[in-house]
């Protein structure tokens, strides 16, 4: 089977180019790609289709997207153009082959007004302009008809690109206080879980991925087990890092979403509820917990 894949700079992408090799042939496609066949900007339509066409894959997997949510906001057209129509262009090259889709989207399609975990079923409301374009992206993939997984999925982080994990080591060897906030709640999850999921759901009918996705495709939920809020995450972080004596900090302080205002609004709760992958694919993530304790026993 051949598999174009998306975004293999991406923390997600890197983990899925590793993980899939056992699934198929992975042909990694972007901007910076050595072979000038495999260039694709998502930016641009017309690379997206040539080089579709060019590859002729079997499944197109896109963990690529524009994930800076704050600046998003002032980018709009910018985060719509990679993270809503690029997505459809996608899926309309895969129908046109006869391929299916693979894609990612995030917690932030809903509001947080929830104090339960929110269900495939739950209607969206994205309160800033990345869960916007997030949404955008689901809803094209969908009207277009391709045999498709949606995977959302929430505060991911690995060693890998810019994430809070990495953010967080980083400032505790530059500061003495971080002010982390208390009062969002939601699942923190490994890339390489959400790379070994998907690898796992395509291992049910490795021979005819296509069908699988015809009878068991739509949209899932993919995050790890518990919850947590940002301090929580940080906290645990801190405990599990055995450089301490490489730090400045002294102090990590709970505060509210209202003590640190930023430009993109965020859900207070985004906890997912992934009972239906587990009763479609028979698959549960670890613990947050737990995944980040291997993560940093991979960083110690």
């Amino acid at each position: 089977m051949k598999i174009l894949l998306t975004g293999v700079t991406g923390q997600l992408g890197w983990e899925l180019q590793r993980t899939l090799m056992t699934i198929g042939e992975v042909i990694p496609v972007g901007r910076s790609v050595n072979n000038p066949n495999l260039q694709m900007d998502l930016t641009q339509l017309d690379t997206i289709r040539r080089t579709i066409r060019e590859v002729r894959p079997d499944l197109i997997i896109n963990p690529a997207a524009y994930t800076a949510v704050d600046k998003a906001e002032k980018e709009p057209e910018l985060a719509m153009a990679i993270n809503g129509i690029a997505p459809g262009a996608i899926a309309e090259e895969a129908k046109r082959l006869g391929a299916a889709v693979i894609h990612y989207s995030t917690d932030y399609v809903f509001d947080g007004n929830k104090n339960t975990a929110y269900t495939e079923q739950d209607q969206p409301n994205p309160q800033n302009i990345y869960g916007k374009t997030k949404l955008a992206g689901e809803q094209a993939i969908a009207s277009v008809g391709v045999p498709h997984l949606i995977l959302r999925t929430s505060w991911v982080y690995s060693l890998q690109g810019k994430n809070f994990l990495l953010t967080m080591l980083k400032l505790a060897q530059e500061r003495e206080e971080i002010r982390v906030v208390d009062d969002q709640i939601g699942a923190p999850t490994w890339s390489r879980m959400i790379a070994e999921a998907t690898a796992q759901i395509l291992s049910q009918n490795p021979q005819n991925i296509y069908e699988l996705l015809v009878s068991k495709g739509g949209l899932y939920h993919l995050t790890a087990s518990g919850q947590t809020s940002w301090y929580g995450f940080a906290k645990t972080i801190f405990e599990l890092d055995d450089r301490k004596s490489d730090r400045k900090l002294q102090r990590l302080t709970a505060i509210t979403s209202k003590e640190y205002p930023t430009p993109a609004s965020r859900p207070a709760y985004s906890l997912l509820d992934n009972q239906k992958l587990s009763t479609t694919f028979g698959l549960i993530l670890p613990d947050w917990e737990r995944s980040l304790e291997l993560v940093m026993a991979f960083n110690n």
